[in-house]
């Protein structure tokens, strides 16, 4: 089966799921389906630990100041937690953008690249949070099966784990994989940073020192900040505000908190210092911002 015919499989399958755009969260833990039928307006987001196909249309991504362009046939992988501005760029009614996305298993790509015994990176390894590459029929094919599961749900929880297993073995061999291996070389700065992330992550309405963090993640303050931004783009502190205007707009959209409770909620002090880290972030104020998200 060549690429061609194994990726229109796929794509078969995710317009399967509805004639309506929309993100669709599917049986299986983690899989995503998104279908957009027209372009849409730059979305600030942070984008985790995950892969993601594009089998129709393209988007655009802001990383670091960076444009970037993810079209039909190619994958992305973002091994680490990444700010980033991303929009669709190409999507019509009879061609619409068509996206599937699964979040992937720290603990699952150590314990796969540890039974394989694969070589670790050398030094001089050029990693990057966000990998784009094109790709192979295997992929496609592993992806389809792994989304065909929901049609067969007395096998969910016997064939979920080997097909993410199998899927993690063909990205750790693929043009992915030495990204994927820099992450989990035990004792890398990305290894003790991943850590520091996600205890920000539950813990991101805690008042905490840079030094505190260096402490936690075994290194000097300065090697601290240095290896943090080289990983995220940012700086501790901005990444920790960051994920607390994140969840703040996500309790505003979902929960109709309004600005005030939102920003009491995530550890903010000042309302107005509150809207103006929030519209430099977003663009736009809170108000105006949620009201920008419900119409699109």
């Amino acid at each position: 089966m060549n690429n061609s015919k194994a990726s229109q499989i796929l794509v078969e399958q995710v317009q399967a799921y509805s004639s309506k755009e929309g993100s669709y969260t599917t049986e299986i833990p983690g899989l995503e389906v998104h279908i957009r039928n027209t372009p849409t307006a730059p979305l600030h987001c942070i984008y985790s630990l995950g892969f993601s196909l594009i089998l129709q249309g393209s988007k655009k991504l802001a990383i670091n100041d960076m444009q970037v362009p993810v079209e039909a046939g190619q994958s992305m992988l973002t091994t680490f937690d990444t700010p980033i501005v991303s929009h669709v760029t190409e999507a019509t009614r009879h061609q619409p953008f068509l996206a599937i996305v699964l979040k992937l298993d720290y603990e699952l790509i150590m314990q796969t690249c540890a039974e394989l015994k694969l070589d670790k990176p050398d030094r001089n390894f050029d990693y990057q949070p966000i990998s784009i590459q094109k790709m192979d029929n295997g992929i496609y094919r592993t992806m389809s099966r792994l989304l065909e599961l929901e049609q067969e749900p007395e096998y969910l929880n016997s064939l979920i784990p080997l097909i993410k297993k199998e899927l993690i073995i063909r990205l750790l061999h693929g043009p992915h994989g030495m990204q994927l291996r820099h992450i989990a070389s035990v004792g890398s700065p990305s290894n003790h940073i991943l850590k520091i992330v996600t205890w920000m992550k539950k813990n991101f309405t805690e008042t905490v020192g840079m030094n505190e963090l260096a402490d936690q993640a075994h290194m000097s303050a300065s090697s601290f900040r240095l290896h943090f931004k080289a990983l995220t783009g940012s700086s501790p502190l901005q990444y920790l505000k960051n994920l607390r205007l994140q969840e703040a707009r996500e309790q505003m959209l979902i929960n109709g908190l309004d600005a005030t409770q939102a920003s009491n909620l995530v550890g903010y002090e000042s309302a107005s210092q509150f809207s103006r880290e929030y519209s430099r972030l977003f663009g736009l104020p809170p108000q105006k911002d949620i009201q920008r998200l419900r119409q699109n």
